[in-house]
């Protein structure tokens, strides 16, 4: 079974190698691609090297160690959401960190996970981790119609947020908004007679998405803790798919270079020290043979940056 097909491999794969000695760290495992792509770069270049997968996906997991079992590579895969770091590694310093955002392929193309509207009749969960969360049609049940709305318009900039909203818990208190068809209908329904490049639902799938998983809140934490993980020069690198992640990463980034927004010219607090030297001035994207391979690959954006341990 092919899980995913990563992103940008030739680019990580170097970004990556080009850490201090120590641990690789994949904490968006997947199906192992990325780690399988760094475990054939680290034999071939004769490199000592630990790789750790972290998911919280358990199928993700599965697929993941037989992979790189076959590969004979120094690998574990722990269970658990990036935004632990600090408890997963348990005190351990790496060399560099892989965070691959967003929801993978395999997860979009299984029809029983219910993250995608092309499999009507699939329960509206869109966990990533099944076995823990609300589901996406019971955080609808939970959520009043300002909070789905602020949802909907925050997590997914979408049109009509309250109306839409509003019709959204309508709907789920009847009882008949059990699969991601009922939504993709609802939602068509609501936007009838409007042009659009992609299904009208798919900006409110994402936002349900987001929120369920909580992914921002998760991304915010890994960025904080990364520096406490990491040894000196040690690199992080995210790869986003859409604008409300890639902000968050390019402003931490860029803050920890320069220091906290201030007006030009005025130097930054005197208590103020680097955490990151940026490696990506511009964030990296994937050339079009790529995309013509992995059209998921049109959105990506990868970004790098070196701790610097707190001095200059």
């Amino acid at each position: 079974m092919v899980y995913h097909v990563p992103v940008m491999v030739d680019a990580v794969v170097r970004l990556m190698l080009g850490a201090p000695p120590g641990a690789l760290v994949d904490g968006t495992l997947g199906g192992g691609g990325h780690c399988a792509a760094l475990a054939e770069a680290i034999a071939a270049s004769g490199q000592e090297r630990t790789l750790i997968g972290i998911d919280r996906d358990p199928d993700a997991l599965a697929s993941a160690r037989a992979r790189l079992s076959e590969l004979g590579a120094s690998f574990s895969a722990l269970h658990g959401n990036f935004r632990e770091l600090r408890q997963l590694l348990a005190g351990q310093k790496v060399a560099a960190i892989l965070l691959d955002l967003g929801v993978s392929s395999w997860q979009l193309d299984a029809p029983h996970r219910g993250f995608a509207i092309k499999h009507p009749d699939a329960p509206l969960d869109m966990r990533m981790d099944t076995s823990r969360g609300l589901s996406a049609s019971e955080l609808i049940e939970s959520l009043d119609v300002p909070a789905l709305a602020r949802v909907l318009r925050d997590f997914g900039e979408v049109k009509d947020a309250h109306r839409i909203a509003d019709r959204i818990k309508a709907a789920s208190s009847a009882g008949q908004l059990t699969t991601t068809g009922a939504l993709a209908r609802l939602v068509e329904r609501e936007v009838s007679g409007r042009k659009l490049a992609v299904h009208p639902a798919t900006l409110v799938f994402q936002a349900l998405r987001i929120a369920v998983n909580d992914e921002l809140g998760a991304l915010d934490q890994a960025l904080a803790a990364a520096p406490e993980v990491l040894v000196p020069a040690g690199r992080l690198l995210v790869m986003s798919y859409h604008s409300l992640e890639d902000r968050r990463v390019k402003q931490t980034f860029n803050i920890g270079e320069r220091g906290p927004e201030r007006p030009a010219r005025l130097p930054p607090p005197s208590d103020w020290r680097p955490t990151w030297k940026v490696l990506t001035r511009q964030p990296l994207t994937a050339d079009e043979s790529e995309i013509a391979l992995n059209p998921r690959a049109r959105s990506a954006r990868l970004r790098a940056a070196a701790y610097v341990g707190g001095g200059a």
